[in-house]
């Protein structure tokens, strides 16, 4: 009997310690979105980060207030939305692309329709809010997202299907939006 509930907490442990590392991460990257915004350059979130923050994504409708940090590898979706490199920062011209785990940070994304606003701060304090123009599913292996575009767009992107057990698969959830202000 012993074994069993050491094994039963082993498992409810583990179960437990992906959301708990994103929700820490997410305090430790607010608190260097705060140095950010006072004029700190890449700041790091803790000592051996190799990724700071460039945005703060927020959906009041969703109760969402996150931390973006700078890259997409896995290390750094690890513990936030990551702006893929190559993209536009948000509010600038072109399209920004943010990258976010399905299971944590960019569960919400299942909730957007089109109509709805996405609000981004840049670290210095600049708002601008998106509206969601369409979501889709593609497969990663035959499409691409376009970079140039002639106006500001925010594109967001996570895996999919949003329950399966499985992991890496190549679907993904893609949410486009355009910058009204």
């Amino acid at each position: 009997m012993t074994c069993l509930l050491a094994i039963g907490f082993w498992q409810m442990g583990q179960g437990a310690y992906i959301p708990a590392k994103a929700w820490l991460a997410q305090e430790l990257l607010h608190h260097a979105w705060q140095r950010a915004g006072v004029g700190a350059e890449r700041p790091a979130p803790w000592p051996w980060a190799d990724t700071w923050p460039v945005a703060r994504l927020v959906s009041k409708t969703h109760d969402v207030n996150l931390i973006v940090l700078s890259g997409g590898s896995g290390r750094t979706l690890a513990f936030g939305p990551g702006h893929l490199d190559g993209s536009a920062l948000p509010g600038r011209v072109g399209n920004s692309v943010i990258a976010g785990h399905r299971d944590t940070h960019f569960r919400f994304l299942r909730e957007l329709v089109a109509g709805d606003t996405i609000g981004i701060e840049s670290p210095a304090g600049e708002p601008h809010l998106y509206r969601v123009i369409g979501t889709d599913v593609v497969d990663s292996r035959q499409a691409s997202v376009v970079l140039d575009t002639e106006r500001a767009m925010l594109t967001l992107i996570t895996c999919y299907p949003f329950d399966t057990a499985e992991t890496g698969g190549p679907m993904r959830y893609v949410v486009t939006a355009e910058r009204v202000f």
